[in-house]
């Protein structure tokens, strides 16, 4: 059984998981609107394109998504201050440098119409019916509380410290094409 420090540090881990998906995604996207090889934003090449890439995805998840800074660094496998540096040259970059410009405004139309298309509840009870018609499971010895937002509606899921990941894992696949926030209490 874990110890109590080892949970909290799993928690606090884990707490994240879904700002870093939501990033690597908009990683994904981004490659693939600019025509770069898959992975090839956290490369350590200072090749234009792909500093643009770089510039593009760390500003739009600070803009859209408020993604915390080390989280966009540890993806991109740069400094956080890296991240500083982008928000603060994202004004003179999108003003006087056309490729940067084209390139946000691509990303960021797409990211958008990307986004406008997942849903969110309405209600909890509905949200939580419909997780567990989704191959979520809950244990009455709860160990570990899933709380789980959508919109408006939050419901917790109750598991055991063994089969935390695998509930994770079920929750993110059944929400995939939702709004959601995850919390680990």
């Amino acid at each position: 059984m874990l110890n109590h420090l080892q949970s909290l540090m799993m928690m606090k881990c884990l707490s994240k998981m879904t700002a870093e998906d939501n990033f690597k995604n908009l990683c994904n996207l981004t490659t693939k609107l600019l025509g770069l090889p898959d992975g090839s934003l956290s490369l350590k090449s200072r090749k234009q394109d792909l500093q643009i890439g770089r510039s593009v995805a760390g500003v739009i998840s600070r803009m859209e998504d408020d993604t915390h800074r080390t989280i966009i660094a540890k993806v991109l496998d740069r400094d956080r201050s890296l991240v500083y540096h982008y928000e603060k040259q994202h004004k003179g970059n999108y003003a006087n440098w056309g490729a940067y410009r084209n390139a946000f405004n691509k990303v960021y139309v797409a990211y958008q119409n990307m986004v406008d298309t997942k849903k969110t509840f309405l209600d909890d009870d509905f949200m939580k019916s419909y997780l567990l018609k989704n191959d979520v499971k809950e244990n009455l010895k709860a160990q570990v509380l899933i709380e789980v937002k959508s919109g408006k509606a939050i419901c917790l899921i109750k598991t055991s410290y063994f089969d935390f990941s695998n509930q994770l894992e079920n929750i993110k696949f059944a929400l995939s094409n939702y709004h959601y926030e995850i919390k680990i209490k």
